[in-house]
């Protein structure tokens, strides 16, 4: 990451994102980049099974023929001796009819929305048949309670939300799956302005903090930071639950000293001078799921060729919005008042990962949001345990089963291998959380590793 000083970040006009004719690494597709779009997905995925069906198990052989004749030559060898748009339209054409090709999507106006937005205006839905009406959502109550009386066909949601309704946890229990995450990172941790001399969590007490949503990663995340600096999240400070879209306007009136907030909020509370970035929650947890498409069971199994186009489209835009060279013309689709209603300058900002801290700097970090639609699920395993330390829930959890009924990773995994992207071979992938790390397989374990928790 590095720093440096701007005479005026808060200007809408300064150079605050990368685009136009930028030619640095970040900004310039690799030549092994995925392909940008659904048809070119699946076009590569029908010359990939073919090319293996020549070659069968023999990667050198294949390999070999590759490289000695070309990645062209090859597709005209092949094209030659097998009709390849013929089977390339009978795929296509193979996803059979689409039970329901109305819909309406819930989103709540954050960055994290990125791909159930812009698929929208940047045709995704309709490039799969679906008309897709996306609603803007005041929250996430509001999100979980349309979802559930059926006034959404399927929503942006936080990732803990559909482990927490599959459960039965703040509402009425409903199976509920999360075929796919919408992104990782994308979030901060803000105070307002008259704290700045107190970048030290242990001079926190007393404070009053806002997060999202209870069944919320920034909640979770916050949770997790307090406690590791000494403080008790439940007596040493207050956390109020606030909409992000009030996020600032509490900062501004004095309701809140800070937030762990979804973006774009933590960066338009720089914008408007009321609150800095103290970090970013990647820095706590580099890759750590965010929000996430969700949807009933019922909905997926009453509708099978529509849920499974509605993913295709999802798993698609998130591919799409994953490239750096797409973010400034998502930024600008996004941004519209039927949409994030905020100044392009914020959102391209929090897309493009050069921003301004709100303490005279601008910082580059290209991974401040990033989008990938793998549902890891010993990402919700690690949910768990943080609902189960606080007390969100009690008794004997089979970790396991609960991600694997609600985090997706079949449904998932076959779309991203047909559109030609890399799928994970083992969904329980370790990781680390503030230096901490993580075994999926033994979640009790690390539960009870922590001095300060509820159960």
């Amino acid at each position: 990451m590095s720093v440096k000083s701007l005479d005026d970040p808060f200007n809408p006009s300064s150079e605050l994102t990368h685009g136009g004719g930028c030619a640095c690494q970040r900004c310039t597709p690799s030549a092994s980049a995925l392909p940008d779009s659904s048809e070119a997905m699946l076009d590569r995925a029908v010359e990939n099974a073919i090319v293996r069906g020549v070659f069968g198990h023999n990667e050198l052989s294949r390999r070999s023929f590759m490289g000695l004749v070309g990645g062209g030559m090859a597709a005209a060898i092949l094209g030659s001796l097998i009709p390849m748009e013929a089977v390339k339209a009978a795929v296509k054409d193979s996803l059979g009819p689409l039970e329901k090709k109305q819909l309406k999507i819930g989103f709540v106006p954050i960055t994290c929305a990125t791909p159930i937005i812009m698929a929208e205006p940047m045709g995704f839905y309709a490039k799969y048949g679906l008309d897709v009406e996306t609603v803007k959502t005041a929250g996430w109550a509001v999100a979980r309670d349309k979802s559930l009386a059926g006034e959404y066909d399927a929503s942006h949601m936080l990732s803990p939300m559909p482990l927490a309704i599959s459960m039965g946890l703040g509402s009425s229990q409903v199976p509920f799956i999360m075929p796919a995450l919408e992104n990782v990172n994308g979030q901060a941790i803000v105070l307002a302005m008259e704290h700045q001399d107190k970048r030290d969590p242990k001079l926190w007490k007393g404070m009053r903090f806002g997060v999202p949503f209870e069944y919320s990663m920034h909640n979770f995340l916050l949770r997790y930071y307090l406690a590791e600096h000494g403080l008790d999240p439940d007596r040493d400070v207050q956390i109020r639950v606030v909409p992000p879209p009030e996020m600032v306007a509490n900062l501004r009136a004095g309701n809140l000293d800070g937030f762990l907030s979804p973006d774009p909020f933590n960066q338009r509370a720089v914008w408007e001078k009321v609150g800095f970035i103290h970090l970013l929650t990647k820095d706590l947890w580099a890759g750590h799921p965010c929000c996430a498409f969700a949807c009933s069971q019922r909905f997926a199994s009453e509708n099978p060729n529509t849920y499974s186009a509605l993913l295709r489209a999802l798993i698609d835009a998130t591919q799409y919005s994953s490239q750096a060279e797409n973010r400034k013309a998502v930024a600008e689709a996004i941004s519209t008042k039927n949409y994030l209603n905020q100044p392009v300058a914020v959102v391209q900002q929090v897309l493009s990962g050069r921003y301004a801290d709100g303490l005279g700097n601008v910082l580059d970090d290209p991974k401040r949001i990033d989008f990938d639609p793998f549902p890891w699920q010993s990402m919700a395993v690690w949910i768990l345990t943080q609902m189960k330390r606080w007390g969100y829930v009690q008794g004997d959890l089979d970790y396991r089963a609960i991600a694997e009924q609600v985090y997706r990773v079949a449904d998932a995994g076959k779309i991203m291998s047909e559109m030609g992207m890399p799928v994970p071979a083992d969904p329980y992938k370790s990781f680390s959380v503030m230096g901490k790390p993580f075994n999926p397989a033994d979640p009790e374990g690390y539960l009870s590793s922590f001095p300060l928790r509820r159960s």
